[in-house]
């Protein structure tokens, strides 16, 4: 009897502790999600990492990364007329606009400016889609291994732009390591100023965690049809910088909050 019992006992608890574990697990709504430690890349949780997705405007990640290694923040770059009509979220470019890679930049991770993405491209590397091959080389030297870009900005192509979570997540961690990088995405508000106009245009980051979550400091918001409100979101405790990616979420705030709040968590911050 007193075995038997010791063996009731025993279950219970190992039942207890299975649904105390399940218990603290966040409860992701998204599609696909994982949270990531920045230092050794490790995984504190995932759902459907590897699902291939589309990103929408989170593609500015590697728009960004690429742009800081292939040009000069300080060159001055002109805004073509086809860049200046690129739909979607916009910076309000003209056709003839002149202003710094730098001031682009802010208005291409701030606004998400799908008309800067173009004109970054365009200036980068002379054609978007010699801009584009190197965004997915770079990809690839990164480690990503589901990843594949066919635009700067992340409108819409069913077949030829997508990622996964876990790609993301790789690309925004080799992307924090760069200081300039790690200083625009954490920007809050931002004036872009031009040269050709003399005037400015104020930015406000789309990113609604940098004002909300403690210790955030980063990264991307995106959004079509296609892929659903997304969000890559990075916070830093302790030195301990964590990323988090949302895809396809109608409550992206709420799962990347709990994301970062579960990674913290479990590494006792």
């Amino acid at each position: 009897m007193r075995r038997q019992a010791a063996i009731a006992v025993f279950i219970t608890v190992i039942v207890w502790v299975n649904v105390a574990f399940a218990a603290v697990l966040p409860q992701v709504e998204a599609e696909a999600a994982v949270v990531m430690r920045a230092s050794d890349k490790r995984v504190l949780y995932a759902k459907n990492l590897d699902n291939v997705m589309y990103p929408a405007s989170t593609t500015k990640i590697m728009t960004l990364i690429t742009a800081l290694e292939q040009g000069d923040p300080n060159s001055v770059i002109i805004v073509s007329p086809t860049a200046a009509v690129c739909e979607g979220s916009s910076l309000d470019l003209r056709a003839g606009d002149r202003l710094t890679l730098r001031e682009a930049l802010y208005g291409l991770m701030l606004v998400s400016g799908n008309d800067a993405a173009e004109a970054v491209a365009e200036n980068v590397a002379g054609s978007i889609p010699a801009f584009v091959q190197m965004m997915n080389d770079k990809a690839d030297k990164i480690g990503t291994i589901r990843t594949h870009f066919s635009n700067p900005h992340g409108l819409p192509d069913p077949v030829n732009h997508f990622t996964t979570a876990y790609d993301l997540a790789l690309m925004t961690v080799y992307g924090m390591q760069n200081p300039v990088f790690a200083n625009i995405v954490s920007t809050r508000e931002y004036d872009v100023h031009f040269v050709s106009r003399g005037s400015i245009t104020h930015a406000r980051n789309t990113n609604k965690l940098l004002a909300t979550y403690a210790g955030a400091n980063g990264v991307k918001t995106g959004f079509t049809d296609a892929a659903g409100e997304c969000v890559v979101a990075a916070a830093k405790r302790n030195d301990v910088q964590l990323i988090a990616v949302v895809l396809n979420s109608e409550r992206r705030w709420e799962d990347a909050t709990r994301l970062l709040n579960y990674g913290f968590q479990q590494l006792g911050l």
